[in-house]
């Protein structure tokens, strides 16, 4: 049995106003063999999408490389855009060293209520995929029920966003629950009548732009939100 660990800390700071919310990194991060081309910190994988989607929308120019300066670029960029991170995984269990969601078991969570309450600047909750077993909106659920948290839907259309009140501090949060960027949610973006309208209409557009163009919407200050893909 493989256990997996979280290999980072949460990345959050007083100014944060959105927080980024996934399960864990592949395997590979916590044995600390990484490849020349991921980068050592949060959804740095070689094969993850969120800093190429995030690269596209904010014409970043980052690089993809296991150095140090590939990190403070994305250190950087959090800061600036008052964006944190909290993976809502600890440490699984696994029988099979790959990084399925569907294969932990013995799941340990943070407890992502107690930075929502400390960080009083967080407004919204990036959820890295949805409600399916195991996705992080999945473990939040399970997370808040004994507390008698429920989430009220704003919008029950891809992606799902709902809302709720903290319990202690009686502050309003909304979720949001984005298509996970990874590969194996490609199949998923690829049901969507909203993606094959896309795609009949231009042969081109790939479930990449598809996922820019949703989280455009969540990641860009509201006044700077432009239609489209780049």
């Amino acid at each position: 049995m493989f256990l997996h660990k979280h290999p980072y800390e949460p990345f959050v700071f007083e100014e944060a106003e959105k927080l980024i919310v996934g399960t864990l990194p592949p395997p590979r991060f916590t044995t600390g063999e990484l490849k020349p081309d991921d980068v050592d910190f949060c959804y740095g994988s070689r094969n993850g999408m969120l800093w190429p989607i995030l690269d596209r929308i904010f014409d970043l120019g980052l690089v993809y490389e296991n150095s140090p300066y590939a990190v403070e670029q994305r250190k950087n960029f959090l800061v600036a855009n008052k964006i944190g991170v909290c993976d809502i995984v600890e440490s699984a269990e696994r029988l099979k060293v790959d990084a399925s969601d569907l294969g932990m078991v013995n799941v340990r969570l943070r407890d992502l209520v107690h930075y929502l309450e400390r960080y009083q600047n967080l407004k919204t909750v990036l959820f890295m995929g949805g409600n399916s077993k195991n996705g992080p909106e999945y473990f939040f659920r399970k997370l808040i029920r004994p507390r008698g948290i429920k989430l009220e839907t704003v919008s029950d259309e891809v992606p799902r966003i709902y809302r709720f009140k903290l319990p202690q501090t009686k502050r309003a949060i909304r979720t949001v629950s984005l298509t996970a960027p990874s590969g194996a949610a490609n199949r998923a973006v690829g049901s969507l009548p909203s993606y094959k309208k896309m795609k009949a209409a231009n042969s081109d557009f790939n479930t990449l732009d598809f996922r820019v163009m949703q989280y455009r919407v969540f990641f860009l200050p509201r006044e700077t939100k432009a239609p489209g893909p780049n």
